[in-house]
């Protein structure tokens, strides 16, 4: 492939193939990305927001008892319930949106 100036440029060997003759793709295994759970939403003026103090309530658009949406770098990829796990909040996954809606929802 060459580049503007007409020179070359190094490709990298993607063609590393394990014993199973698969495509290695194990470089992937430590590429960071950011998890979040969305619990809600809400909408505020400025002013509002300037209001809320300790013990300030902000209500949510979610239901109690709806699920929580799992997002990894904003996209939506499960949904959830809360859950306690030694004294902490963690996630019960209860629906693993697939790869193909998750496509669609690209285009």
């Amino acid at each position: 492939m060459a580049n503007d100036q007409g020179g070359s440029v190094e490709q990298p060997d993607l063609q590393d193939k394990g014993a199973t003759g698969k495509q290695s793709i194990d470089f992937l295994l430590d590429v960071p990305l950011t998890l979040s759970v969305e619990l809600g939403r809400a909408r505020m003026m400025v002013n509002d927001l300037l209001q809320l103090g300790q013990g300030s309530v902000i209500e949510l658009t979610k239901i109690v008892g709806e699920p929580l949406e799992v997002l990894v770098n904003e996209k939506l990829i499960a949904r959830g319930e809360v859950v306690t796990l030694n004294d902490k909040f963690a996630v019960r996954l209860t629906d693993i949106i697939s790869p193909t809606d998750r496509l669609d929802k690209l285009g």
